[in-house]
């Protein structure tokens, strides 16, 4: 069979309603064409385990693996990836262009440590900017194990765009995989032929509790940024609260001072009595000082001192606290 080369789906010519549908003679599938040509995005029913069967694929070669991560939406179980991956593991931080140009560099790759992941090297890069993608193609060439390396990643860690930018700028193909904003663009696997190394882009893991998956496509726009973030400080009392658009409501307990790393297109409000948050719920944290609030696919809250905050949040989004990246 033959596959779409922009997300990888097998090509079908007989159904219109069914994944991989395409024109004669075309090699992009009809859902492609309409996200590359439209910026139409075309919603994919997606079985998650398809993506840990890849895994356990990949897992039967001696390839090298490029695990790379959204740094603005670092997932809370990387440890999905070693439990059925022992290949050799590269580890790309991406999106180095969202965070402030005053964050050390160092700071963030030493985070990686917090993973308990074995790795063999690890890159800080940004596809938009060109940034340390030299030094990421020179440590592939070095730790590569054979000709083929593989590119694994949580949905929309910037994976393909990554690709796309290591294609365009070293080699002479004139090829380039789907890329969007919205989640689970890649179907399968896509093998791309280089002169150092073959390339095969993976399917995006699906990550349960990823606010991505449970709001609509004007809302996913909102919350993806594509500039610097420009952070925002608050100071709260007890008893105000600060609603995060129509995703988060945090109400102070206790003195609070919180920095908001989300993309600016959110509206942010202070209020002095007491509101809701429709279709949410709420829990109780006590946050220590030095640590991140992070709700997944939309950000990180960094609390600067010990806080006890009322949060809530929408339904079957996931919520979990950290060490601060930053």
């Amino acid at each position: 069979m033959t596959k779409c080369s922009g997300c990888g789906v097998e090509l079908q010519y007989d159904n219109p309603s069914k994944n991989g549908y395409a024109k004669i003679n075309s090699n992009l599938c009809n859902r492609c064409f309409r996200i590359k040509n439209y910026n139409e995005y075309l919603n994919v029913d997606i079985d998650s385990t398809k993506f840990i069967d890849i895994l356990k694929q990949i897992n039967e070669t001696n390839s090298l693996v490029v695990l790379v991560v959204d740094l603005i939406n670092i997932p809370n179980n990387l440890s999905l990836i070693t439990k059925y991956l022992k290949n050799k593991l590269l580890f790309v931080f991406t999106k180095r262009d969202l965070l402030p140009l005053s964050v050390n560099d160092e700071k963030i790759l030493n985070y990686i440590e917090s993973f308990n992941i074995n790795y063999c090297d690890k890159e800080i890069v940004s596809s938009k900017n060109n940034y340390n993608l030299d030094s990421l193609y020179e440590k592939i060439n070095k730790n590569k194990t054979n000709n083929d390396v593989y590119f694994i990643g949580f949905t929309n860690a910037g994976k393909s765009s990554l690709i796309n930018k290591i294609i365009y700028n070293y080699t002479d193909i004139d090829f380039n995989i789907t890329t969007s904003i919205l989640p689970s663009t890649t179907l399968n696997t896509i093998r791309i032929k280089t002169n150092d190394f073959n390339i095969i882009d993976t399917p995006g893991i699906v990550d349960e509790g990823n606010i991505i998956d449970k709001i609509d496509s004007d809302k996913i726009k909102k919350i993806i940024s594509k500039k610097e973030i420009k952070p925002i400080t608050y100071q709260l009392k007890p008893n105000q609260y600060l609603l995060i658009d129509d995703f988060v409501l945090i109400k102070s307990n206790s003195d609070c001072n919180l920095t908001i790393y989300m993309s600016n297109n959110l509206e942010i409000n202070r209020y002095y009595k007491k509101v809701t948050l429709n279709d949410s719920i709420t829990n109780n944290y006590i946050i220590q000082k030095d640590n991140d609030i992070v709700i997944q696919g939309l950000g990180f809250i960094k609390i600067a001192n010990e806080s006890n905050l009322d949060i809530s949040i929408i339904k079957n989004v996931n919520l979990f606290i950290r060490k601060s990246l930053i």
